[in-house]
């Protein structure tokens, strides 16, 4: 019988092309936890002392900002967003 270990997302999030298409397809999806879930699966792959450090955060309030059903402040986002190398941008929906 074959052995499967869980899927774990941040074991491939290594550059941040593909750490940006995954919080690109995040945000794409209108349940906000799945967006934080993909930020909290880059802090993971990252490292979240690290993140928090650069992010100019406490570790705690880092995993308080990324808890599902929280809902971090614009700023704190766009802190750790920067963080991690990546910048929210906005397209039309209608071309």
């Amino acid at each position: 019988m074959a052995k499967f270990s869980p899927f774990d997302a941040a074991d491939y999030l290594d550059d941040e092309e593909t750490i940006s298409e995954y919080i690109t397809a995040a945000l794409e999806d209108s349940n906000p936890d799945v967006f934080l879930t993909a930020v909290r699966d880059v802090a993971r792959a990252r490292g979240m002392a690290q993140l928090a450090k650069d992010a100019g955060l406490g570790r705690e309030s880092l995993y308080k900002a990324l808890t599902p059903g929280a809902k971090p402040r614009y700023d704190t986002m766009l802190k750790l967003l920067h963080a991690l190398g990546v910048k929210l941008s906005a397209s039309p929906i209608h071309s």
